[in-house]
């Protein structure tokens, strides 16, 4: 069972960005699987080190979008950004230093927590602004 499901609530009608979430959720699925499977600390660093750039990667991509049509949420979204790429780093440090019993706990705890209230709390609401300016889809 993956750790995050996809849902099209989730969309915020930029199709790049939306692509982009669908990725990100699939390597975060991905990786979630591959800790059930007991892989090597290797595989699992590099794992989470792609997670890490595609995410950056794609939050710029967002932020784009934000600052170009003058998204008024843009800050507190920005700053969620940020929340999730120090919590990643977070991830990343402890791992390697061999603080974790189980990962897979850690990722489903804080990765998916953020992931849903992100979407629900932060991506929603850019959707409706796009919508009411007419700029979903594009």
């Amino acid at each position: 069972m993956p750790l995050i499901e996809w849902r099209d609530s989730y969309a915020i009608g930029i199709e790049a960005v939306d692509h982009e979430h669908r990725e990100m959720i699939e390597l975060i699925n991905a990786l979630y699987e591959l800790l059930q499977r007991d892989s090597s600390a290797d595989a699992v660093e590099g794992f989470l080190g792609e997670i890490y750039s595609q995410i950056a990667a794609h939050f710029a991509l967002e932020e784009k979008y934000m600052r170009e049509l003058r998204y008024d949420g843009f800050p507190a979204h920005k700053e969620s950004h940020e929340a999730l790429l120090d919590e990643l780093r977070d991830i990343m440090d402890e791992y390697e230093a061999g603080g974790f019993a189980d990962l897979g706990e850690v990722l489903s705890d804080r990765l998916h927590t953020w992931f849903v209230g992100h979407f629900r709390d932060l991506d929603a609401p850019l959707h409706r602004f796009l919508d009411e300016r007419g700029h979903a889809h594009v």
